[in-house]
């Protein structure tokens, strides 16, 4: 828990969301956008609003969003999502609370907001990113595109407006922070979970091993997820994880932060999280399946998406009932094969550029594939700088014009009493 100062006097703004996704490209940059505004100095005796973060349960969560968020020191006051229950039931629990206030819906179910803004007393304003589910309930509906305002009843059309996507923002957040050294720089998106991690890490070692034997002007960038740290994806690169041994390449030495293969390949390790500033830096991304995709489009860095299938091990990490599914021994192979079958025959994606889109805009090598093969294209690419401006381009167009999270900011203003 942060600053526990005393506002009773003034008014508090709850921002509330769920898991890493939406903290990172939603509730942060809003946080920032209401720092910067004079009445939302938090941890300042004379701030007129206390600015706070009640995080909600969420299968998606990875049990570390509050320790993330308590490092940006940007809230007052952080309520973990193991709390949220003890904070709709006694809200005194975790502080005094200001008699006026508002609450932002910022990722989760939103019903959560519905519940703490009644709870509290306070006000309530919905970012509704596909569509606003209790839009009686709202005091104001800030919706991400016009689509979203006409699926609105026509009696509460009044209290919405379009702000659009707050994703557009991501990059020009990202750029002032972290740069890299000059180069060109591929990033290593592995996963996050053990069940990705066991595949990705060795698949993507000896994917960056073959690139640089080609490239060797090629630099290497790997964040670390908050959900794991370094000792895992050592273990996970050797020759412990049974998956590693059927690949060539494992870590031999780490040097302040930098991975050596046996190859002799330098991967950078980036701590920080989020890894927005260095990854918008990065000329072309490798990266599994995910909402790492779509963070990836907000920062207009072209990507190959990879699902190599020979390993059912990778489908356990998926979210939902087919991840579920997939973790029955029974019924894993028939679930891979089914889901594979489904995707590809009926034109689905996996990577959300492409489902946003309803095309291709990033590739998507799905299947037996081999990291010689995925090197081999990522080399191309590498090779064709229109290719990848014509790729950063189309995820551009995607997200829309920025200044999605200044006019949400200005919503949440006029809200105030």
């Amino acid at each position: 828990m942060a600053n526990t100062r005393n506002n009773e006097l003034g008014l508090a703004v709850v921002l509330v969301s769920n898991a890493p996704g939406e903290l990172t490209t939603w509730v942060r940059p809003l946080a920032k956008r209401l720092h910067s505004l004079q009445q939302f100095r938090p941890q300042a005796v004379s701030s007129l609003a206390s600015l706070r973060l009640a995080l909600v349960p969420c299968p998606n969560a990875t049990g570390h969003e509050h320790a993330v968020a308590q490092s940006w020191q940007l809230f007052d006051r952080i309520v973990p999502a193991c709390s949220f229950w003890s904070l709709l039931l006694r809200p005194s629990l975790f502080g005094p609370w200001p008699h006026q206030g508002i609450v932002v819906f910022l990722g989760g179910d939103q019903f959560w907001t519905v519940l703490l803004s009644a709870r509290l007393g306070y006000r309530h304003i919905t970012y509704a990113e596909w569509i606003a589910r209790w839009p009686q309930w709202n005091d104001r509906i800030a919706a991400m595109s016009e689509t979203v305002r006409s699926r609105l009843p026509i009696r509460y059309r009044a209290r919405c407006r379009v702000v659009g996507d707050l994703m557009a923002d991501l990059s020009s957040f990202a750029r002032c922070d972290a740069p890299l050294e000059e180069g060109q720089w591929v990033a290593l998106l592995p996963g996050s979970k053990p069940a990705k991690l066991s595949v990705g890490m060795p698949f993507f070692l000896e994917t960056a091993d073959h690139i640089a034997r080609e490239r060797p002007e090629c630099r290497f960038l790997l964040p670390l997820a908050p959900t794991t740290s370094v000792k895992e994806l050592l273990w996970f690169a050797s020759r412990a994880n049974p998956i590693a041994r059927r690949y060539r390449s494992t870590v031999v030495d780490i040097n302040n932060d930098v991975l050596i293969t046996k190859a002799g390949t330098h991967i950078e390790l980036f701590r920080q999280h989020p890894a927005h500033g260095p990854l918008s830096q990065c000329t072309l991304a490798l990266t599994t399946v995910g909402a790492n995709t779509a963070e990836i489009g907000a920062l207009a860095v072209p990507m190959i998406v990879i699902v190599p299938t020979q390993h059912l091990d990778v489908m356990q990490a998926w979210d939902g009932g087919l991840g579920l599914l997939a973790r029955l021994p029974g019924l894993r192979r028939l679930i891979s094969i089914l889901l594979i079958f489904r995707r590809v025959s009926n034109g689905g994606y996996f990577a959300w550029p492409n489902i946003t889109a309803g095309r291709k805009v990033v590739p998507e090598r799905i299947g037996e594939i081999m990291p010689r093969q995925i090197a081999t294209e990522a080399i191309e690419w590498l090779a064709s700088p229109d290719r990848l401006e014509g790729q950063r381009q189309d995820l551009r167009s995607l997200r829309g014009k920025p200044g999605a999270i200044a006019a949400l900011a200005a919503e949440v203003c006029d809200l105030i009493p």
